[in-house]
């Protein structure tokens, strides 16, 4: 009898833990689907904050309102990417690897990356948070403290057809 009752548990462990392995791989595979639909170029639609403030996102001395109209790619396979802004008026003209990743399914992360260092070697960067992502669309917000209150800065994200 103990024999018995010894290898219902041994079975039902087996079965839960067989259970929640595949429930994390699926949870795993479903970010990861989600993921790969950066993969592309993107261009930024609009930029939107929550005050009147002027905001230079990114510390690129660029004012919120010249990240409109960049380019940016994403390459999901190897967590590598890029943005450009083109410049012009009071903008300046940027060019910038960067390498990003998505953690937990909606946290943007992301480092530029100095010419002649490696990815490791740079250890800051920018956390934002993913929203309403779709094949050809997203948005990722980013919370900037100033002057001790959090200013929400959001960028609307638009898949380009620019290779």
């Amino acid at each position: 009898m103990k024999k018995l009752f010894l290898s219902s548990c041994v079975g039902v462990a087996l079965l839960v833990t067989s259970c929640a392995a595949t429930q994390k791989a699926e949870v795993a595979q479903n970010q990861r689907s989600e993921f790969l639909k950066m993969k592309g170029n993107w261009v930024i639609t609009s930029v939107d904050h929550s005050k009147s403030f002027k905001i230079k996102p990114f510390d690129e001395d660029a004012d919120a309102q010249c990240w409109v109209g960049s380019q940016w790619k994403f390459i999901p396979n190897n967590y590598s990417g890029s943005y450009t802004l083109s410049g012009g008026g009071n903008c300046p003209a940027v060019s910038q690897n960067i390498k990003f990743e998505v953690v937990g399914g909606n946290e943007f992360k992301f480092k530029k990356l100095i010419a002649g260092s490696s990815a490791k070697s740079v250890t800051q960067g920018y956390s934002l948070q993913m929203l309403n992502q779709s094949e050809t669309q997203f948005d990722l917000q980013q919370n900037v403290s100033f002057e001790g209150e959090v200013v929400s800065v959001v960028y609307h994200f638009q898949k380009s057809n620019s290779k």
